[in-house]
């Protein structure tokens, strides 16, 4: 039985949305949710509390959570001589014997939290998505948390929520430190940040310090280079900030990660958007481009300019024809990355280097036949959400059901409404 004295052993907090290449990172949070929450496109107005942020007590507070939690795990024997997927097992028990050892001390802990409480009206889409997100994980969720960042390796950290450039220099350095202190064995720190905060309230001296202090990179969710698209979608930020805040950052020392979104500028200006997103990618020449479908979620700004006939969806193939302007057009040297299970092709290179490779696999694509096309689609986004959650719900397999022979599904026995209809169900469910 554990002896514990420490209010250390307890839970703390983790930044459930990060970006997909954080999934195994060691994660804590400075701020919670966003600040700004007017993206049309953006559901997290439904899906999590309000925007706050944390002082510096509680931060440094989770830090020793952490720390206390992980040597612990290590004390147990856990991850001894290396770990393995086996000691998720272990686990369990071991929050339990958390729990039972507060309660016999006289003190109160919180066991579990579940994700927030959704309104009765809330579309079964959303509900599900908000299943996954925790504003205070559990005990386990925790462990959980420490054991996956020890078996990747236990040499990332993400710092979370939506803007860590909104926090002073102090503040970070600070955290910083007590964190590298605590995980000597992280190499690379990471946060997302508005281009916005980056242009506007911090100097290049406040980037460089805290790339000074073990900041390496910033992810900017851009989402488009067109005003008028940035304008329609409420994104509160001009191409023209995109460039002097994505600037400064690399001027600092720090990485540049931008995120863009197909789709966004609907089919009004689908062509616009797409070369303007070059243009502005040609501007800053970032580190890192990483694409993220746009997904109409319900219950959005968006959805309702859909409904009123102010917005109208690309097809996936005006999409993939975005991604072709976008490869053609874009000069400077970047990784092109699509690392996100809404994605329909697999377009990972480097430019200019793989652009011949990239737009060949583009116009093999648009060359399918409309039938094949929506066969593929259907393909592409079965094998995403196995690899997201592991496996199919209950609902997806009543809607293959029948089109399972010899224990494979035949996509050949679906018509095209089904093969539409089971696609966008799936793709209501993938996480950007």
């Amino acid at each position: 039985m554990i002896v514990s004295e420490s209010i250390n052993l307890a839970p703390f907090e983790i930044s459930t949305i990060r970006p997909p290449t954080e999934n195994y990172s060691l994660t804590f949070r400075l701020t919670r949710n966003c600040y700004w929450k007017k993206c049309k496109f953006c559901p997290s107005y439904k899906m999590s509390a309000s925007f706050s942020r944390r002082s510096l007590d509680e931060v440094i507070g989770d830090i020793e959570r952490a720390k206390a939690l992980d040597d612990l795990m290590r004390e147990r024997g856990i991850g001894i001589p290396s770990y393995g997927e086996d000691d998720y097992k272990r686990l369990p028990a071991l929050a339990d014997e958390i729990l039972r050892s507060w309660k016999e001390a006289g003190r109160q802990i919180q066991a579990n939290e579940a994700a927030e409480a959704m309104p009765g009206d809330t579309d079964p889409s959303l509900t599900w998505f908000s299943s996954w997100f925790k504003d205070r994980p559990s005990l386990l969720d925790d462990l959980s948390h420490l054991l996956t960042w020890r078996l990747a390796g236990g040499k990332t950290c993400f710092l979370g929520d939506a803007d860590g450039l909104i926090l002073k220099p102090e503040f970070m350095t600070t955290v910083l430190g007590e964190v590298k202190a605590r995980f000597p064995s992280i190499e690379r720190f990471t946060i997302y940040g508005r281009t916005k905060t980056a242009a506007r309230q911090r100097s290049l001296e406040d980037l460089r310090a805290i790339a000074e202090a073990g900041l390496n990179r910033v992810h900017f969710g851009i989402e488009s280079g067109s005003d008028k698209v940035l304008d329609f979608i409420n994104k509160g930020e001009t191409s023209a900030e995109h460039i002097e805040g994505c600037l400064k950052v690399k001027e600092a020392g720090l990485s540049c990660s931008i995120y863009v979104m197909p789709g966004l500028g609907g089919t009004k200006y689908s062509e616009e958007h797409a070369r303007e997103t070059a243009r502005v990618i040609n501007a800053i020449v970032p580190d890192f481009i990483r694409i993220r479908t746009l997904e109409i979620f319900p219950q959005t700004p968006l959805a309702q300019a859909l409904k009123d006939g102010e917005f109208t969806e690309c097809s996936e193939e005006q999409i993939v024809r975005e991604l072709r302007t976008m490869i053609s057009e874009i000069r400077g040297e970047t990784e092109f990355l699509s690392d996100s299970a809404v994605n329909l092709l697999d377009l990972f290179g480097r430019l200019p280097n793989d652009r011949r490779r990239l737009l060949k696999t583009i116009d093999d694509y648009l060359a399918l036949s409309a039938r094949d096309k929506r066969i593929f689609s259907f393909q592409s986004r079965l094998m995403s959400f196995q690899g997201q959650y592991g496996g199919l719900t209950e609902d997806i397999w009543q809607m293959i059901a029948p089109y399972i022979t010899d224990g494979g599904i035949d996509a050949r026995l679906c018509s095209d409404e089904a093969l539409e209809s089971i696609t966008r169900m799936i793709r209501s469910k993938l996480m950007p």
